[in-house]
């Protein structure tokens, strides 16, 4: 039976792949409880105790702001650990999936990006995805990296729960209307990356090196139009009552709202390269977001 690693089974994605990696093997799936990225010699030490056959690094420093301040933290979760997964998994001839963002461009080109453009991070948090990115690939293991953007799910945080408790608070919103990307469903990415794993196993794809995929949801918007159509979405499913009216959240510029960590004006990842490989057209991201919804729904109804 394949051995799979799984690290970070607490996060978005995480979580969902437990469920994903479950038919292809025997998952040992950790979280930070288990193995925090920040300590590497514990890290390397799991890989050789559990000797996996695939490793799938969902772990990740994800606090794009608080990375500014923290760019040596920031650094060795997001570029030296999964360098080091890497080198443990040449060892082992083992194979590493691994997820980075569309936080490694800096968003000033007018079309979706594609695999070949040139990165150029803005962010201390984008510079260490891309670190991380390079140090797979220069370890010359079997990996295939997944870029994706704006990533949600019912677990864990993201955009959609903040703009479903700042508008439950009677909060006037003021939503960001110049940057574009795809949110992309945790549920999504994970199933994604079992059809793709079961392609490996089938040996209908064999990875040699590192391949690096992009990864997003269909239909690009701006933060402005996502937050609308969460809400939206939200006051047509029962137990979201109160809600104020999409048209009231406020569209405002990006200069209108400073963050210490510059976004990407152009977040729109083309995913081409993948659909064309595996014979996968990418989703919506809007019946993801409504069963999102009726699943926060029912969790609120009942307690917990």
């Amino acid at each position: 039976m394949t051995r799979i690693l799984l690290l970070g089974k607490d996060g978005q994605v995480g979580w969902q792949l437990q469920r994903s990696l479950a038919p292809l093997g025997h998952v040992t799936a950790v979280g930070r409880a288990e193995c925090d990225l920040a300590n590497l010699d514990a890290l390397r030490a799991l890989i050789r105790a559990e000797q996996p056959q695939i490793i799938v690094n969902a772990a990740a420093y994800t606090a794009v702001d608080k990375a500014e301040s923290e760019p040596e933290l920031a650094h060795r979760i997001n570029a030296t650990a999964p360098a080091l997964m890497a080198e443990e998994a040449q060892a082992l001839d083992a194979l590493l999936v691994h997820y980075s963002t569309d936080y490694v461009f800096d968003g000033n080109k007018s079309t979706a990006y594609v695999e070949t453009d040139a990165p150029n991070p803005q962010s201390v948090y984008g510079r260490s995805k891309l670190a991380g990115e390079q140090g797979i690939a220069a370890a010359n293991c079997r990996a295939l990296i997944f870029r994706t953007s704006w990533v949600f799910g019912a677990r864990g945080h993201n955009f959609v729960k903040t703009i479903l408790r700042l508008a439950g608070e009677g909060r006037a919103l003021r939503i960001i209307d110049d940057q574009t990307g795809s949110p992309t469903p945790a549920a999504m990415i994970s199933s994604i990356t079992g059809l793709v794993l079961g392609a490996v196993r089938r040996g209908d794809f064999q990875p040699e090196g590192a391949h690096l995929y992009h990864l997003a949801a269909a239909n690009p918007v701006s933060w402005c139009a996502f937050a609308r159509t969460i809400i939206d979405l939200a006051s047509r499913t029962p137990g979201f009552e109160g809600l104020p009216a999409p048209a009231s959240i406020a569209a405002i510029c990006t200069a209108e709202y400073p963050l210490p960590a510059p976004r990407p004006a152009n977040s729109r990842l083309d995913c081409t390269h993948l659909e064309t490989g595996f014979a996968l057209e990418m989703p919506d991201w809007q019946p993801y977001l409504a069963r999102m919804l009726q699943l926060l729904a029912i969790k609120q109804r009942n307690g917990y």
